[in-house]
């Protein structure tokens, strides 16, 4: 399967970190009928005992909806999700190839399940994402990811 890359906004908002606070942040969301594709929780860096979440519920209006409900703001960075067939040296490629542009990566999630793998990286900027989209497509495409010791 080809890679698919898409530029997503995601949603975030900061909860006090205590047991079940993450639950009770998504609540609405599902409630609402969101459909999560993404959900990150992290500790805040620059508030102690504060939890960060962010979510990734779709586009469109009610998805902003739902999220601005239940006490979401759109983050000001722009995202990047990448899904497809998982492949030894995949994260390297796209990694490497990111920098050699001279694009700084903000955040990176990524997890592989079974042989899929799905990617976020966030970008200081729409430039930046869009540069990083298409230096992505050229080391993706077609098994340009596999290094010398994988083929």
């Amino acid at each position: 399967m080809a890679v698919r890359i898409k530029r997503i906004r995601l949603w975030r908002t900061e909860v006090p970190s205590r047991p079940g606070a993450l639950a009770e942040a998504l609540e609405p969301l599902a409630q609402g009928n969101a459909d999560l594709k993404v959900i990150r929780a992290r500790a805040t860096p620059a508030a102690a005992g504060r939890l960060t979440i962010e979510v990734y519920a779709g586009e469109g209006k009610r998805a902003a909806m739902v999220a601005r409900a239940a006490g979401f703001s759109l983050v000001p960075s722009t995202t990047v999700l990448l899904q497809g067939d998982n492949r030894p040296g995949l994260a390297y490629a796209v990694a490497n190839a990111v920098a050699w542009a001279g694009i700084g990566v903000r955040n990176l999630d990524a997890e592989v399940v079974g042989m899929r793998y799905s990617v976020t990286l966030t970008f200081n900027s729409e430039d930046d994402a869009e540069k990083a989209v298409a230096v992505i497509r050229k080391v993706t495409r077609g098994g340009a990811a596999r290094n010398s010791r994988t083929q």
